[in-house]
């Protein structure tokens, strides 16, 4: 649906409506002139869907870019050696225990990709 169409739906659900007078010393006449006189597309601005797209593959780019330097600067793979050993040798014996550094990491990649993700269907959506 085009603005034009938006502005046409708009006029006829509140053509009832306009014929009504307010009293308001013209304040209404004079807020509904300065509406009427700005374009609505220099008030919203909506971005090409291949704006959208880009902006949420750059995002979903950089989301991976800091959760791999998070990774390496914290040694991910090195916790997670040691993580699967100690679980592969207590599984048997203990519940699983959950070390909450390693924790946030995963949460804090899979949060940021996946709001990039989100962004990206709905940018799609439209």
């Amino acid at each position: 649906m085009t603005n034009h169409d938006n502005d046409q739906l708009l006029r006829q659900f509140f053509s009832e409506a306009t014929s009504q007078p307010i009293a308001d010393d013209g304040f209404t006449d004079r807020v509904m002139q300065r509406i009427a006189d700005h374009h609505p597309s220099s008030i919203i601005h909506h971005p090409s869907p291949i704006a959208l797209r880009t902006v949420t593959r750059l995002w979903t780019l950089f989301c991976i870019v800091v959760f791999a330097v998070l990774f390496v600067w914290f040694r991910g793979w090195e916790q997670l050696a040691v993580h699967f050993e100690v679980m592969l040798r207590t599984m048997a014996v203990q519940p699983l225990s959950i070390n909450l550094s390693v924790l946030f990491a995963v949460v804090f990649g899979l949060l940021f990709v996946g709001t990039g993700e989100v962004i990206s269907s709905e940018s799609t959506r439209g």
